[in-house]
């Protein structure tokens, strides 16, 4: 029997905290007996009762679950600082076995090759139980009447109006930020990572174009009011000041605890694999997971150049992993052309790229605009984010001030909005 999932096992009993937290399902495990062992602790764990070697020794059918001294033999193993690893171990097993067994149906079956990918894939993007009754459902919100209302801590987008519209970033909703080339996404994308990481969250950055050293070098740019093109030699072009206070400013982003995986080509099932990863490393902390950008993400399936399709796949999964995962995903996206050949350049849906699925299945969609960006001559330090879809509120337009050569975003002063005529 594998070690991997007596040393699972025993990890459960030692620590029964855990098995409210394992990604693990009992039907995951190779070996029967390990697989009613796990049943037992889960139903313990249910009635509110330990998952401890004691209360295991006290079932009615220990004698089929290998009696105490398997029981004993299984907790002598336990090591629970190693316990997201045999997570993993099991997980890659289980998946192994699964993968193994559809490609001998495939075989028996004479299935066509897209079929066996789509099945392979779905392995990858194993969902967890997804199962509450209408009882369980009810019993929660019985007391609403009586009781005050826990007041829903979203992330903050850092930017006070904007979240006066959107409430900030909402747990299990996908947020759609567009706009063209070079207008400030992945600036604005950083500046919610930040204000994110600094109120509590673990912003967990997918950047599948910029490596992450660039990604460092913007945060610390626009953390510190630093001019970026100084920042590819910092000893030679930062004057004493600036580097006075360079420790203040690592300090102040490393507090964000901010994630960056920079990988080309990365599935939504990877990206979920990952952030799971991550919220195993910080348990008391939620994520809010931020892609740069929407059409770099690889489909599961190969579209033969349908991008159609293609963005149809991933926006519906990018919803999925928000649901699933019950936190904030925001992700850039690019616009078409078609926005330059018009005399007013604000963006609308359209152009969007391969927009009617987006459109869909975002709950919030945000367009960027700059008119410094058409107009070089213009001194308007502005960026305006347009809020074009708002499942839960208003849509309406913010002015927020943007430093192009440092990246830095704040909100305006009432006096400064009145003086650029908003």
């Amino acid at each position: 029997m594998s070690m991997a999932e007596k040393t699972y096992l025993g990890c459960l009993m030692k620590a029964d905290y855990l098995i409210k937290d394992t990604i693990i399902q009992p039907q995951q495990l190779e070996s029967t007996i390990h697989q009613e062992i796990m049943r037992s602790m889960l139903e313990l764990s249910q009635k509110g009762k330990n998952t401890d070697l004691i209360t295991l020794s006290t079932l009615p059918i220990l004698s089929s679950i290998g009696g105490v001294s398997y029981l004993a033999e299984l907790q002598s193993y336990a090591e629970v600082e190693k316990f997201d690893e045999l997570e993993e171990i099991i997980m890659d097993s289980w998946k192994e076995r699964e993968k193994r067994n559809i490609l001998k149906i495939a075989g028996l079956n004479d299935w066509e090759i897209a079929r066996v990918i789509t099945e392979l894939d779905k392995i990858n993007q194993v969902t967890l139980n997804d199962h509450s009754s209408i009882q369980d459902s009810l019993l929660a919100v019985y007391h609403s009447p009586w009781e005050d209302q826990e007041e829903v801590k979203t992330a903050t987008t850092g930017i006070q109006s904007l979240d006066t519209l959107t409430g900030g970033f909402q747990d299990g909703e996908v947020t759609i930020v567009a706009a063209r080339p070079s207008m400030g996404k992945t600036d604005v994308m950083l500046h919610f990572a930040k204000a994110a990481g600094w109120t509590g969250y673990i912003p967990v950055i997918f950047s599948l174009e910029m490596p992450e050293k660039l990604i460092t070098s913007r945060l610390i740019a626009s953390t510190g009011s630093y001019n970026r093109t100084k920042l590819r030699n910092p000893k030679k072009m930062l004057n004493d000041q600036q580097k006075n206070k360079w420790a203040e400013v690592i300090g102040n982003i490393s507090e964000t605890n901010i994630q960056i995986f920079d990988a080309a080509g990365q599935r939504v099932s990877e990206m979920r694999a990952k952030t799971r990863k991550i919220m195993h490393q910080f348990p008391n902390k939620k994520p809010i997971i931020l892609i740069d950008y929407l059409t770099l993400i690889q489909a599961n399936q190969q579209y033969a150049g349908n991008s159609h399709n293609q963005v149809t796949e991933i926006s519906r999964n990018l919803k999925t992993m928000a649901k699933d995962l019950n936190c904030p995903v925001v992700c850039l996206a690019q616009l078409n052309r078609s926005v330059e050949s018009r005399s007013n350049k604000r963006p609308m849906m359209s152009d969007i790229r391969e927009s009617g699925s987006v459109e869909q299945d975002a709950d919030v969609i945000l367009f960027l605009y700059r008119d410094q960006y058409y107009d070089k001559k213009s001194n308007d330090p502005s960026l305006e984010i347009i809020v074009s879809k708002n499942r839960n509120g208003p849509v309406g337009n913010i002015k927020v001030k943007y430093n192009v050569h440092t990246g830095l975003i704040e909100s305006f002063t009432e006096n400064e909005l009145a003086e650029i005529g908003n």
